[in-house]
């Protein structure tokens, strides 16, 4: 698969809706590679999104493991096809995004979230994720659904700052 590059807002595709992965062929099988690569190579990237890269599939890639805001992490976790279906607790954090380089915001999400989705195998798995990830999968799933941080800020004026440096 060629090299991906990360889109940035206001490229129209990040506010578009994916749909859903039908197969996992190896289509599915570079392009989830190639996501991890591109991830893993943005300094303090925590998770990636297909629209992010150009795909309209409902599919993205996540990994806390390195990151100081992580007190637990599973490692890479492979999405595709997640959807949240309980969340437990709110937490607001201040949120960055590639396709946003340029601010952060105060955003609220859940503390803690059910998740059901298939791996890169295919495997249907559900978890409950908490803290740092759980807030990983929500930004992560939003832009399979057309969202962005952004999308989330209570008020533009107190809760959104220009990024002093992205890492």
């Amino acid at each position: 698969m060629a090299s991906l590059a990360i889109r940035q807002f206001p490229d129209p595709l990040l506010k578009q809706p994916t749909r859903r992965v039908e197969r996992i062929d190896a289509h599915v099988n570079g392009l989830i590679k190639a996501m991890v690569a591109l991830m893993r190579k943005q300094p303090r990237c925590v998770g990636l999104a297909a629209p992010q890269v150009g795909s309209r599939l409902r599919l993205a890639v996540m990994d806390a493991a390195d990151h100081p805001k992580a007190a637990v992490s599973r490692g890479l976790i492979v999405l595709i096809n997640p959807c949240i279906d309980r969340t437990e607790g709110a937490v607001v954090q201040r949120e960055g995004c590639l396709s946003v380089p340029d601010f952060t915001a105060n955003v609220r999400r859940a503390e803690r979230v059910h998740l059901s989705a298939r791996d890169q195998a295919g495997v249907e798995f559900s978890c409950w994720l908490e803290g740092f990830e759980a807030i990983i999968a929500q930004h992560e799933i939003d832009h399979l659904d057309g969202k962005l941080f952004l999308d989330r800020v209570a008020n533009l004026a107190t809760d959104v700052f220009r990024r002093k440096t992205y890492f």
